[in-house]
């Protein structure tokens, strides 16, 4: 029998309801513009649903509980806290499921037309839909934009089971937390299930190829976020190769650089790969890198007139704060109102591990490479009277800045932070790296007290060479 497509035309067709696919549409609907967004499950993609969401309620659920041990530091007593994990399961889900829901009705109210299918791409800016709850539909737009996500990736031996090996995908909805577990990968994403699972009670080991984990963040707060974990006990291996795992009667044994790593259960974190294996683009100029990413110019367009691609699905910062710029700008491009291109090194990066990090351009050995004379400034917390006040002194604040003619620091390439609440804190660091603000320009302004913002503050003031506490 053979299949009526009804055609419906928009302004812009939207593959994709993550990040940049939802604020693509947002705001093109914001502008006036008839939007259709095409979607295969919830909505909100991998942040909303699997990521930043999820794993930083969860991130908040260890730090209450790491807050109620440590009551008795205020003369609080209280008795010895236990986790109950459904509970704590059933709040994450419970927000996750609000925001979706929330996300949802936004959407609707600006007259967005959702469409629960897959979508696919072909000529003529035709995208088809099925397989979902709205059937087969073909839907044409003036503009197209492709933000599909991405995925977990894996790696060979290691077969996601669930159980004992797992992605974050699975991490984040475990049944009960384990006793021991093996985090595959020393990112952004390994680096924050090493720190949750570690303030729950398990023992966990970080197994990362590269010589360092955290790559992009400065030297010297990695140095401060390494010192943490292995004063918590975590088990940090770098520059090291796995080389498959035998499960066992319970969890499995991991075999690594010639030992065996006995343990619960397997963390694969060596990052996500954009899911743009069935777009379609029969017929299109869209093409795509050995890597599968969709190659696109510095405003988002890819090799078709007329269709742009955002997010995960382009090989740009995996973020998803990212990924809501470039829905705007493909949006305002569509408008013809030339906006500026993403200047991604200096987009901002923030990552919910205890302690946390937070940065905003150059790293001291990235502006040294890049040609630049730089002068530098480290300022600590455990001086800082609001740090000690909630108990969480550890880290740091680092300003790399370009060494004037004489001698001076002038401006800032870059603010790189490890301590508490920092991701909370970059946003004068990461305004000072955009406008491209001199060290003088800083130290001008007045930090409220007390406030860990003053951590920045006493920075910028000694590169002026005239420090006030440091």
């Amino acid at each position: 029998m053979e299949v009526v497509l009804t055609a419906e035309h928009y302004d812009v067709v939207v593959i994709g309801g993550g990040p940049g696919g939802y604020a693509a549409a947002l705001y093109g609907a914001s502008a006036g513009l008839r939007i259709a967004m095409v979607e295969k499950g919830r909505l909100g993609g991998t942040c909303l649903n699997v990521g930043c969401i999820p794993a930083k309620e969860l991130l908040e659920t260890a730090a209450t509980y790491r807050h109620v041990k440590e009551a008795g530091d205020y003369g609080i007593l209280a008795d010895s806290p236990k986790i109950d994990w459904p509970t704590s399961l059933g709040r994450k889900d419970m927000i996750v499921n609000g925001l979706v829901l929330g996300l949802g009705s936004l959407l609707k109210s600006r007259k967005v037309t959702l469409l629960d299918g897959h979508g696919r791409l072909h000529a003529d800016k035709k995208v088809t839909v099925s397989g979902g709850a709205s059937g087969d539909v073909e839907v044409i737009g003036d503009a197209v934009v492709l933000a599909p996500g991405s995925v977990p990736r894996t790696l060979p031996g290691f077969d996601v089971d669930g159980s004992i090996v797992m992605t974050s995908d699975e991490l984040l909805s475990i049944a009960e937390l384990p006793g021991s577990a093996a985090i595959i990968g020393g990112g952004v994403i390994g680096c924050e299930f090493a720190s949750l699972l570690s303030d729950l009670g398990t023992q966990v080991t970080v197994l990362e190829a590269l010589p360092n984990i955290l790559p992009g963040l400065d030297e010297d707060l990695t140095k401060v976020v390494k010192k943490s974990f292995k004063g918590r006990g975590i088990d940090i291996r770098t520059g090291v190769m796995v080389e498959g795992h035998t499960p066992g009667a319970s969890g499995t044994s991991i075999q690594v650089g010639g030992e065996a790593l006995a343990v619960d259960v397997v963390v694969v974190s060596v990052g996500r790969r954009p899911n743009t294996g069935d777009l379609g683009l029969d017929g299109t100029a869209v093409t795509i890198s050995d890597r599968g990413f969709i190659e696109v110019d510095a405003g988002c367009r890819t090799g078709e007139p007329g269709v742009w691609a955002v997010g995960d699905a382009i090989a740009t910062p995996a973020l998803a704060h990212v990924g809501f710029r470039e829905g705007m700008l493909a949006i305002q491009d569509i408008l013809e109102e030339k906006p500026a291109p993403i200047d991604y090194a200096k987009v901002p990066w923030a990552v919910y591990c205890r302690p946390e990090v937070a940065f905003a351009g150059l790293s001291e050995e990235a502006a040294k490479e890049a040609g630049y004379d730089v002068v530098t400034q480290r300022s600590r917390f455990n001086h800082n009277g609001r740090a000690m006040i909630v108990n969480e002194p550890e880290g740091m604040v680092k300003v790399i800045a370009e060494k004037t003619a004489d001698g001076r620091a002038g401006r800032i390439l870059g603010v790189h932070m490890a301590g508490p609440w920092v991701t909370e804190q970059l946003g004068q660091g990461y305004l000072a790296v955009n406008w491209e603000a001199t060290v003088d320009d800083m130290a001008s302004l007045i930090q409220p007290h007390p406030t860990m913002t003053e951590v920045l503050g006493e920075a910028m003031i000694s590169l002026t060479g005239r420090p006030l506490h440091g």
